[in-house]
């Protein structure tokens, strides 16, 4: 009896999810991320690195698919109330995710991502920092 009450508690939680999904913009911009700009942010905690990653972005709710960072992915925000949002996103390639991003300060956010990459599941927390402009675009030679 309990596993068909947890059944039917997913199957009602997953159908909300499409319905919220549905009712939202494709990469809409979280009211939760307002306070954030752009620019240059260091992620801490990242599997896998042994020092924090920098990353130049426009607009800080691509840090939602950091896993996928490098895939041009879709993002559907299912949950948005100040300070936290939850994002859904696709991406075209292959591989999705589900990530919560808290908003600790306007320069500070903890992003906590799920999901499928290259055909295995992934699952941690990282904090994002903003530390500043992004550094301007070098001339490349012949331009």
């Amino acid at each position: 009896m309990k596993a068909i009450k947890s059944l039917l508690t997913i199957a009602a939680w997953a159908g909300a999810m499409v319905v919220l999904a549905a009712a939202q913009r494709p990469n809409q911009r979280p009211a939760a991320l307002a306070e954030t700009s752009g620019g240059l942010w260091e992620i801490s905690g990242a599997p896998g690195a042994k020092a924090p990653r920098r990353l130049c972005v426009a607009d800080t709710a691509v840090l939602a698919q950091f896993e996928h960072r490098a895939q041009m992915c879709t993002r559907l925000v299912i949950s948005d109330s100040p300070p936290t949002a939850v994002i859904h996103y696709t991406c075209a390639g292959g591989g999705f995710g589900l990530t919560k991003m808290t908003l600790m300060t306007p320069r500070s956010i903890r992003i906590e991502t799920q999901g499928i990459s290259e055909n295995l599941p992934f699952n941690y927390v990282i904090q994002a920092r903003r530390i500043g402009d992004c550094p301007p675009r070098q001339a490349r030679p012949g331009h």
